[in-house]
C-alpha cells in the first residue's frame, strides 16, 4: 500500500478502482455494499466494474514496464463501450471529452483516461513491481521511472531480496555434514 499521495484529477478515480482490492490478503472493499456504492456499482454492475479493474491493472503494470501477470480483456475494448463527446465551454471556447452518460463507472474511467492523455499524465499512472502488491501510484519522480508504491515497503524488500540472492553461502557448512 502507498504512503504517497493520490494522482491528480480524474486518474484519482482509476488509481482508487485499482486500490479497491488488496491483493496480499484478498480483501476486496466492491465487495461490500459501501464499496460498491463508492463507485455507485450495484451488485448487478459487479462483473463488469471487476473486469475493468483488472484490465486498467494490466494496463498501469504496462506503464511500469511489467507484463501483466494474467490474461484479462484489453482496456481499449471495454472503453469502446463508453461513448464520449466534446464539450466545449462557451465562455472560454476550452473543449475537453466528456462521457455522454456520467452515470456508469466505464463512462466516468473512459473520461478520465481521455483527460490524462491531453493533460500528458496519463502513463505517470503505474501499478507497483512487487509480486503481492500490484498497488495503483502516480509515479511523481522527475525522471517518471518510479517503480514501487511504497519505496519504504516494496521498493525496499525488492533491493533486500536483490541483495540477498548475490550474497555467498557464508555458514562454512557443507552439505554433507
Amino acid at each position: 500500500m502507498s504512503e504517497r499521495s493520490p494522482a491528480p484529477e480524474g486518474l484519482a478515480l482509476i488509481e482508487s478502482l485499482v486500490n479497491t482490492v488488496d491483493l496480499g490478503s484478498g480483501r476486496d472493499t466492491l465487495d461490500t455494499a459501501a464499496g460498491r456504492e463508492r463507485f455507485g456499482l450495484t451488485e448487478d454492475d459487479l462483473p463488469g466494474a471487476l473486469a475493468l479493474r483488472e484490465s486498467l491493472r494490466a494496463t498501469l503494470l504496462a506503464h511500469a514496464g511489467h507484463p501483466p501477470h494474467r490474461e484479462v480483456t484489453p482496456l481499449g475494448e471495454l472503453l469502446a463501450h463508453a461513448p464520449l463527446f466534446v464539450a466545449v465551454d462557451p465562455a472560454d471556447g476550452s473543449a475537453a471529452l466528456v462521457p455522454a452518460d456520467t452515470g456508469p463507472l466505464l463512462s466516468r474511467v473512459a473520461a478520465a483516461v481521455a483527460g490524462a492523455l491531453t493533460a500528458g499524465t496519463w502513463t505517470r499512472l503505474k501499478a507497483c513491481a512487487a509480486e503481492t502488491c500490484h498497488w495503483a501510484y502516480y509515479d511523481r519522480s522527475p525522471a517518471g521511472r518510479g517503480r514501487w508504491c511504497s519505496m519504504q515497503v516494496c521498493g525496499a524488500r525488492a533491493k533486500m531480496r536483490r541483495y540477498r540472492a548475490k550474497e555467498p553461502n557464508t555458514t562454512g557448512r557443507s552439505a554433507a555434514t
